[in-house]
């Protein structure tokens, strides 16, 4: 009786059982090619004093909060230039700010923020509503719609919210306790 067997890389088996360590052999090289080429950038060099300033912060928040501060901003757009109009409510009347400084914060990318300075045009005879104005600064050109994270600054103050892609022409800000 003469039987032929084939030689070993003709079987099935041996291949078969090899697929998974040269998948994982893959995969690491894929791995070390991401790691050592891509640049993750998210631990700040002064995350210590980034942390502590959070305290400081909060505390500007709350004092909004005190104030019962709630804000109307409408705007042109989220380029360079548009302009920016905020309307400031107070219960307790709105704080004397000659200007107020609003930012657009890219939930991934710094250099995408957008930053306007306001100044105040007019105020109402009781002093529990005024109106700012201004125009964003220069920024990264933005290729699809963001869902930005919204601060408006006063001196002492600080209301902040977050506002779905598309919602910059209006939107209202409102400070939580």
């Amino acid at each position: 009786m003469h039987t032929t067997t084939a030689p070993w890389y003709r079987q099935r088996w041996p291949w078969l059982l090899m697929v998974p360590p040269l998948a994982a052999v893959i995969g690491g090289v894929i791995t070390l090619v991401l790691a050592v080429r891509s640049n993750d950038g998210v631990v700040a060099a002064d995350y210590y004093k980034r942390g502590l300033a959070i305290n400081a912060e909060l505390s500007r928040s709350q004092r909004a909060a005190e104030l019962g501060l709630t804000a109307e901003v409408s705007a042109g757009g989220e380029a360079a230039g548009d302009s920016v109009h905020v309307r400031v409510e107070a219960e307790r009347g709105v704080p004397p700010e000659a200007a107020l400084r609003i930012r657009l914060v890219h939930p991934g990318r710094s250099g995408a923020d957008r930053t306007a300075m306001l100044s105040r045009v007019s105020a109402a005879p009781d002093n529990r509503s005024a109106e700012y104005r201004g125009a964003w600064d220069a920024a990264a050109v933005l290729h699809v719609p963001v869902a930005w994270r919204v601060v408006l600054e006063g001196r002492d103050w600080r209301l902040d919210g977050g506002i779905a892609a598309g919602e910059v022409r209006g939107f209202r800000l409102v400070a939580v306790q």
